[in-house]
């Protein structure tokens, strides 16, 4: 099988949920962010819009609004996880992306999708820890909506549909736990 850097950071990728405090810098923030904009789009219309969050009080807010939003879920796993006092959905990090797409996009949540896998997929090249939460989703819809919209300077039309906590690790990743097998057919 082939070897290349590109395949050797997707195979050591791993979620982080250990984060040191310390702020990533400008630079690696950059980064990741240009990862981002160069995800492949439906169309090439690139109708994304990604809101960078470094304030802990509002990441403070945002966890606890998006914990109260999913103990409203109906999904045990999710309440149980939402009413943890201990649990903080970013697990420490110093950095928050929200990925939000124009919402009449066209296969705007494949799109997202791809800016948010190449984020993650940069942050582990350059040494960063990530983890993708959708947790933070649960602090969108209802009266918090526009609020959040507002604050986060989000465009009209646009809504969440990832988030990315990123930070430096505080212990290095396990190894990838064994793949499923016989999830491959050929028609030739």
């Amino acid at each position: 099988m082939a070897v290349n850097e590109v395949l050797t950071t997707i195979k050591k990728r791993r979620s982080v949920r250990s984060f040191k405090p310390d702020q990533i810098t400008e630079a690696e923030l950059q980064t990741v962010l240009e990862a981002g904009i160069y995800a492949p789009s439906a169309g090439n219309q690139q109708l994304w819009h990604f809101t960078v969050i470094q304030d802990k009080q509002v990441l403070d807010q945002l966890n606890t609004d998006a914990k109260a939003g999913a103990a409203q879920i109906d999904n045990e796993h999710i309440q149980q996880m939402a009413k943890n006092e201990k649990f903080n959905i970013f697990y420490g990090a110093p950095t928050v992306v929200i990925v939000f797409g124009k919402e009449d996009g066209l296969m705007i949540e494949s799109d997202c999708a791809a800016a948010t896998q190449n984020i993650l997929l940069a942050a582990e090249s350059i040494s960063l820890g990530s983890c993708w939460v959708d947790f933070t989703l649960f602090a969108f819809g209802g009266e918090q909506d526009e609020k959040y919209k507002q604050q986060l300077g989000v465009p009209a039309g646009y809504k969440p549909f990832a988030s990315v906590a990123l930070g430096y690790k505080k212990i290095e990743a396990v190894n990838a736990p064994t793949r499923k097998e016989n999830v491959i057919n050929y028609v030739k």
